[in-house]
């Protein structure tokens, strides 16, 4: 930034002029473009919708002719017998999922950083990256496949071992739908997850490398006091991120797991505004109860940015 004196001597300065910065810049400009009118029209414009959470939705009249109902569908939502059960089993899934797949990128990024020979660390990269193409109805579907009580390999499999009981169904099982869940998420998102991590391991120093050699490092105190500080800033600012979503648990794989059997701990808050608010038609219920978990997710996010940056000095902001 430019700095001018002024009469008496002190140095002022100068302002930000963004049609300066614009003029200067402007093929930059042009390129974000999409990316600020794809944020504008599909995050920000539907944000005019959420007035419907406080109004009596009417057909008639649109989403802002309806008579203005306050908190009314917020408290018929923490006053329903579904309170409870849809922000705990959307908490445990998301809890789990957070405990045991966020580590998980972490120990495989490190794992293929290992790796020596370019052709075998490009080989794994692909195969662990493959999973995350697969579409989550597809997921359901070899999951049903595999498990089926009947016909499933992975299932005999387990039942041969004595992991489970002959008569036992993954499926159904509402003990077995969370452990499902999870590492079924692990098994598809990890690789794809993992490449923010090995990109930041990639720009370790090699001198580093050498010197904790020098000092008679192996590869794990190699590991511990060289790669992993190396990336802690980057944990830190996804696990902040993540934690912006923790009851933000996805609609389609649940929805698509979800059977009359497991419904006791499948049923999320993102099920439950869609039985709710689109299949019964309570649109304005359905859309208090999303909007409570969005602002739930928010406070999350900004206490875990606090937590952070007193912490460890490192924040989104």
């Amino acid at each position: 930034m430019k700095q001018k004196s002024n009469a008496d001597g002190f140095v002022q300065k100068k302002g930000f002029h963004p049609e300066k910065a614009f003029r200067k810049d402007w093929q930059l400009w042009v390129m974000i473009l999409p990316a600020i009118m794809y944020i504008l029209i599909f995050c920000y414009g539907p944000m005019y919708g959420l007035q419907l959470a406080f109004r009596d939705y009417d057909f008639s009249k649109g989403i802002t002719g309806g008579n203005w109902a306050g908190i009314k569908y917020f408290m018929q939502y923490f006053q329903s017998p579904m309170f409870g059960p849809t922000i705990r089993n959307t908490f445990i899934i998301a809890f789990f999922s957070l405990i045991c797949g966020f580590p998980v990128p972490i120990i495989l990024a490190i794992a293929i950083n290992s790796i020596k020979r370019p052709k075998w660390k490009r080989s794994v990269q692909t195969a662990v990256y493959l999973p995350y193409f697969i579409s989550t109805v597809v997921l359901v579907a070899i999951l049903q496949i595999l498990l089926s009580p009947s016909t499933g390999l992975l299932s005999h499999a387990l039942k041969a071992v004595g992991l489970i009981g002959g008569k036992a169904n993954l499926l159904g099982d509402p003990s077995a739908f969370v452990p499902v869940y999870v590492i079924s998420g692990i098994w598809q998102s990890a690789g794809w997850n993992s490449i923010i991590f090995i990109a930041a391991l990639a720009a370790v120093d090699g001198q580093l490398y050498d010197a904790a050699k020098v000092d008679g490092a192996n590869r794990w105190q190699q590991v511990w006091h060289v790669e992993l500080p190396a990336i802690l800033p980057t944990i830190i600012i996804l696990l902040i991120m993540n934690m912006g979503g923790i009851l933000s648990v996805g609609f389609e794989k649940t929805f698509l797991m979800q059977n009359a059997l497991n419904k006791s701990v499948s049923e999320v808050i993102s099920t439950y505004v869609y039985n709710v608010g689109l299949k019964s038609s309570q649109f304005s219920f359905g859309s208090a109860v999303g909007l409570f978990n969005t602002v739930v997710n928010f406070i999350f996010l900004v206490l875990a940015n606090q937590i952070s940056k007193r912490a460890a000095d490192i924040s989104l902001m």
